[in-house]
């Protein structure tokens, strides 16, 4: 099962978010998202957990709960909705504006 977890603290990694779960049961994988340009913490990440028990255990005990000065929210991960990319829709110019001088 894959978890989402928000409102963590800037200065929590990766293993720090393993750990925490790893009291729980068995961590597949645990990742804080960061920003890409600057590679700074964005504040949530998602831990994959072996077990749909041992994650839903976690979840229940560890949501609303401090870690790290911060209340942090935890729950099932939601799938990722998949967003149009690249087309803004509609005319953005670029139509017909009538003929062209072609000389």
């Amino acid at each position: 099962m894959n978890i989402f977890i928000s409102n963590l603290s800037f200065r929590v990694n990766d293993d720090d978010l393993a750990q925490l779960f790893e009291e729980y049961g068995q961590v597949s994988s645990a990742k804080v998202i960061t920003d890409k340009v600057t590679g700074r913490s964005r504040g949530f990440g998602f831990v994959e957990m072996a077990s749909d028990e041992e994650a839903n255990r976690a979840i229940e005990e560890l949501n609303q709960v401090e870690y790290d000065g911060r209340t942090i929210s935890v729950s099932e991960a939601k799938p990722r909705e998949d967003k149009p990319r690249g087309s803004f829709g509609g005319n953005r110019g670029g139509g017909n504006r009538g003929p062209r001088n072609r000389y």
